[in-house]
């Protein structure tokens, strides 16, 4: 296991800003203490010393690191520095007019918060990407129903609370039914628009009902109603509602998987998840897999790159 350097005593955002120019003078760079920094600091914190670096040696530090680090490590520090809702406005920026990958941009869309998503919506504008507000994003590049869901998810005010109408959700669950295991083909607009307008509680309480009445979990219905992105839509959707850790867990295991990593999955979700529900993935990680995200992760990459999503991953829960 990678050992991690952890700074002792927690220093003031100029000393950090100080301290980050020591490591970028001279010859080459010393990495170790830019990670030994950055890793540590809350969304609060970083965008601190970003302020006083500015202030201090009239300079971007952002373009600073993208000019002294390199690879794996460069994407994931310069995605780890802004705050959350800009940081997930750069991906859906990347993902939906330059490096086109509808996958994580429905990952992103549909496992976020009404409010994080409000966030996100108004922040977009100010990227200066191809495309004005995400909304002509997504219509510009996602089509059919995948196109649909993502707008009336990114659209419909959606209650953040645990409270659940029971009528309404067996009426949800028959209605799901109906469009989909009872008929032959499928009524994809009754699954949007359910999937779409529901609170994550009552979606969960759905969930339940359908596997109640029907014998059949409602994830496998979706699977075998509707394929592609629409269906990734529809499931990270339902699995959020459920268990996020579970979730992005998941996520993370197909990016190690097999031959080979898949670094930009494995970058967008440790450095999007560790401030929100980081040690709900790790427990529901070794639940399943018997072995610690530190440990896959730890084995799937090297170097820098290494000690710096470790850094982000914290301490071994197991």
């Amino acid at each position: 296991m990678a050992s991690l350097t952890i700074p002792p005593v927690l220093s003031s955002p100029r000393d950090d800003a100080m301290h980050l120019y020591k490591a970028f003078k001279g010859l080459g760079c010393d990495t170790s203490a830019v990670i030994n920094i950055l890793a540590h600091r809350d969304s609060a914190q970083r965008a601190l010393i970003i302020h006083e670096y500015k202030i201090m040696y009239s300079e971007d530090p952002i373009k600073r690191l993208s000019s002294e680090l390199t690879g794996n490590l460069e994407k994931a520090v310069l995605l780890w520095m802004p705050d959350p809702a800009r940081r997930d406005a750069i991906i859906l920026q990347d993902a939906l007019s330059i490096d086109i990958d509808l996958k994580a941009a429905t990952e992103v869309i549909c496992s976020r918060t009404p409010s994080q998503l409000q966030h996100l919506r108004q922040i977009y504008p100010s990227l200066h990407g191809v495309y004005k507000h995400l909304e002509d994003a997504i219509q510009a590049q996602a089509s059919g129903d995948l196109g649909h869901l993502l707008l009336a998810y990114l659209a419909t005010p959606r209650s953040e609370g645990l409270e659940v109408d029971r009528t309404m959700v067996d009426h949800d669950a028959k209605a799901l039914y109906k469009a989909g295991e009872k008929s032959l083909g499928t009524d994809e607009k009754t699954f949007r628009t359910i999937f779409s307008a529901r609170s994550r509680a009552h979606l969960a309480a759905v969930s339940y009902a359908y596997h109640n009445m029907y014998g059949t979990a409602l994830k496998k219905a979706v699977k075998s109603e509707t394929s592609g992105n629409f269906e990734h839509g529809l499931v990270t959707i339902l699995q959020c509602a459920e268990n996020p850790g579970k979730y992005f867990a998941k996520v993370l295991r197909k990016a190690m998987k097999g031959m080979g990593t898949d670094d930009k999955t494995l970058v967008r979700v440790i450095v999007t998840r560790t401030e929100i529900d980081m040690l709900y993935i790790k427990a529901e990680y070794y639940k399943k897999h018997h072995k610690s995200l530190n440990d896959a992760v730890d084995s799937e990459t090297s170097g820098h790159y290494r000690t710096f999503l470790l850094s982000l991953l914290g301490a071994d829960c197991h």
